[in-house]
């Protein structure tokens, strides 16, 4: 059996603002920290709410999982955990095409008529929802 010689804890619930400077000054006080960073989303550049921090130590990584899971880092209630490994999603280097898992995610909304949006349908979580109104006489016009 080949020895790790990288540990990584998965980081959650992590504020938009959490900059992986921010990540690795909150991690940097537990030994053998070798990285820190915030996930961000390729097309927006916007945090996608989620890190990882990586050790070179078994020890120090699940040191840091005790003592951070839980506790409030830029206002927000982190989770510490082992990350698990990749298992097919994110991108594909070997071919270089892009096999993003939150790629077509979809949602359906409806507007009821009192004028309440409501979600009826989604795939996973929702980045962005596009509303099209459409005036109700183009509606008859379509029967």
């Amino acid at each position: 059996m080949i020895e790790q010689d990288e540990y990584r804890c998965f980081i959650g619930n992590l504020s938009w603002s959490t900059s992986d400077r921010d990540l690795k000054e909150a991690f940097k006080k537990f030994d053998h920290l070798v990285d820190a960073k915030v996930v961000v989303d390729r097309s927006s550049g916007r945090s996608r709410g989620f890190g990882f921090v990586t050790f070179d130590d078994e020890k120090a990584m699940e040191d840091a999982i005790e003592a951070m899971n839980g506790i409030d880092l830029d206002g927000r209630p982190i989770s510490v955990d082992k990350a698990q490994p990749n298992q097919g999603g994110g991108r594909d280097r070997d071919s270089g095409r892009d096999r993003d898992r939150d790629r077509d995610r979809v949602a359906i909304a409806q507007v009821d008529g009192t004028g309440s949006l409501a979600v009826v349908e989604a795939q996973e979580a929702i980045d962005i929802i596009v509303i099209v109104l459409v005036p109700m006489n183009a509606l008859d016009a379509c029967e």
